[in-house]
């Protein structure tokens, strides 16, 4: 197990301080890499580094994207933190049940913004939900306290090499790359054929295929089967096309 496969999503974080705070809590657990989503504020800026103390060399690290779904590309497990569970659709896992992830695999801890936390489209892209218990009259938690709450257990999960998983070493499991290339070819031929109705239904069915596919934990020759069923059908439905316009 290395700390090195594990990360830290800020999802559109509003405040420098939060941010900045963040990064010393990774610190003090050694935690490396942190990901920071559409923040609200310029990143890096003074305030930010500021108020890492000595966590600086998190900042200057960190990988700053536009967009989730391109942040979630090379990870293979996706965790998000909610105060609520929301979505009904994806596994639900309490703190003592982070001794069971496989931290040899690349998993990301999601944290949504301070205002209003992850949206159901955004945990929609997680494998689990995670909630922290609190008082059920005051749920709301800083950013950065649930950071380090998590960074806290899995680093005494890591140390005490507690950790299992009941897929076999052999099984590569597939990449949240493959998997969303996967989704995007089935996505596409779906279009095609006018699956997609009434639109305006449309996002929250992106949603649900996307549940389904991440929950599966497929492994890289299933998804690269899956792919291949999937761009042939796109290739037969375009042939049939053909004749008929002959």
């Amino acid at each position: 197990m290395s700390k090195n496969n594990i990360s830290f999503i800020l999802h559109k974080p509003q405040l420098s301080e939060n941010i900045g705070a963040c990064a010393r809590a990774m610190k003090n657990f050694n935690f490396q890499k942190m990901i920071v989503v559409d923040p609200k504020p310029i990143y890096p800026n003074d305030k930010i580094l500021a108020t890492s103390v000595g966590a600086k060399n998190i900042i200057s690290k960190s990988k700053n994207y536009n967009y989730l779904e391109t942040a979630l590309k090379n990870i293979d497990v996706v965790i998000a933190t909610s105060a609520r569970f929301r979505n009904k659709n994806i596994k639900h896992i309490q703190l003592e049940d982070l001794k069971k992830i496989d931290y040899k695999k690349k998993v990301a801890f999601l944290f949504g913004s301070e205002a209003s936390g992850l949206s159901n489209n955004e945990i929609s892209y997680a494998n689990y939900t995670l909630q922290i218990p609190t008082n059920p009259e005051f749920k709301s938690l800083n950013l950065s306290h649930s950071l380090i709450i998590i960074a806290q257990v899995v680093h005494s999960v890591i140390n005490s090499k507690v950790s299992s998983f009941k897929k076999s070493k052999k099984v590569k499991s597939a990449s949240k790359k493959d998997i969303l290339s996967m989704f995007n070819l089935c996505i596409k031929n779906l279009e095609n054929i006018g699956f997609f109705k009434p639109k305006e239904k449309k996002p929250i069915m992106l949603e649900n295929f996307r549940n389904i596919f991440y929950r599966m934990e497929l492994s890289s020759k299933e998804t690269r089967i899956l792919s291949s069923v999937f761009a042939s059908l796109g290739k037969k439905r375009k042939l049939t096309k053909q004749r008929v316009s002959l």
